[in-house]
């Protein structure tokens, strides 16, 4: 049987660790245990910090540290994939590696699942529709920054077609490291 290897990334920033509950829920979420990742994640740097924490149905098996600097993302190519599985943050992300390669002249992809937006491959999606932030109810992974926004109801989570994502006057990618960074000037590809 093949092991599975999971992974968090963690923002750390001043020496302050962004979110840890959330990660700690999604982290027993996923194996079924409870670890304090508290006692593995130990930013020695006032920068701004991308903290990988590698681990297994078990333990922690690594944990690593990055510095971190924002990708632009701007542009996007919608991808149709009826077929793709990303529910537990896997460290093989091949299908989605698979999937970003697709996007041509784009900064990112937008997958689009059964004719419902689902996340980019990096971060979850919302958009700004009928005077609401909507997040997908159908998202492939459930983030940390996402799941802090649904428990604070600034999010409202229900499923997003193509039109609605079309027809959104912004949206917002949100992941660990970004946070909620609306995109106001932005573009699809088909």
């Amino acid at each position: 049987m093949e092991e599975n290897i999971y992974f968090e990334t963690i923002k750390c920033e001043d020496y302050e660790i962004f979110n840890l509950d959330y990660h700690n829920k999604r982290v027993s979420n996923t194996i079924g245990l409870n670890i304090n990742l508290q006692e593995y994640v130990y930013p020695l740097s006032e920068e701004l910090l991308r903290c990988k924490v590698i681990y297994n149905d078990f333990e922690v098996i690594n944990v690593e540290y990055f510095t971190y600097k924002k990708r632009e993302i701007n542009t996007f190519k919608l991808i149709f994939d009826d077929e793709i599985i990303y529910n537990k943050k896997y460290l093989d992300r091949e299908n989605l590696d698979n999937l970003f390669l697709k996007k041509e002249d784009c900064d990112e992809i937008i997958i689009i699942k059964n004719g419902i937006v689902t996340d980019t491959s990096i971060a979850n999606i919302a958009i700004f529709y009928e005077n609401s932030w909507i997040t997908s109810k159908n998202c492939l992974l459930k983030g940390t920054t996402r799941s802090r926004l649904l428990e604070e109801k600034f999010l409202i989570e229900k499923d997003i077609s193509v039109e609605m994502l079309k027809k959104a006057s912004k949206i917002a990618l949100m992941n660990a490291m970004i946070d909620f960074d609306i995109k106001e000037n932005y573009s699809f590809k088909l």
